[in-house]
């Protein structure tokens, strides 16, 4: 079969295909999907140079196969993994302000329990979210990713997002994703400090 070039020109992480442009002049773009690619370590990234093999499916559409990367990815900026090793450094921060605000107020240890537990889990349903990605497999809803992160999942999603870079990259999901994060951090200093108490009587 004869190999052909093309950039990727559009991806969706999220339902794991995309459409590439092909170097030849006049050629249509193809639907590829994820499984085309076979194993590999990075999800595909819009501007790729591809390789592939033009193939029809079981609807006699036309489609890349066999796609392989041309040239191997060029590794992201020192600067990035700068960026990376901060924002990991609010789950720290966070497990401080837990531990200030139990010896001073008391919070009860299944608060602890509550986050470890959730962090867990949340990190599994990422991994296996990834997994699902590269496999082209049925993806976890994003509402549930931020659902988890919102109650009390943010810290193992934050770990999941950097450690396995996965939703890292998607500006929409990350704004949403510190909202959930900001959401709970407000909600566990008003229910576990006096802040909550002393507003409710400034308003009275």
């Amino acid at each position: 079969m004869t190999r052909r070039t093309g950039r990727l020109a559009q991806w969706d992480d999220t339902k794991g295909y995309g459409f590439i442009t092909p170097d030849a002049p006049g050629r249509p773009k193809l639907f590829v999907h994820v499984q085309a690619f076979g194993p590999r370590s990075q999800r595909p990234v819009v501007g790729e140079l591809l390789s592939y093999v033009e193939a029809h499916d079981a609807q006699g559409k036309l489609r890349a196969q066999q796609v392989r990367a041309v040239a191997p990815r060029v590794p992201a900026p020192a600067r990035r993994a700068r960026d990376g090793s901060r924002v990991l450094l609010w789950v720290p921060a966070f497990a401080a302000l837990v531990l200030a605000v139990r010896l001073v107020w008391g919070v009860p240890n299944f608060v602890w329990g509550a986050y470890t537990a959730m962090s867990l889990a949340t990190f599994i349903v990422y991994a296996l979210d990834k997994r699902a990605a590269r496999r082209g497999d049925w993806r976890v809803a994003e509402n549930t990713l931020h659902g988890l992160a919102l109650l009390c999942g943010w810290p193992g999603a934050l770990l999941a997002q950097e450690l396995l870079r996965h939703k890292s990259v998607k500006p929409a999901f990350r704004r949403v994703f510190w909202l959930m994060a900001a959401v709970n951090v407000l909600a566990f200093v008003l229910l576990t400090t006096p802040l909550l108490h002393a507003a409710w009587q400034l308003a009275a």
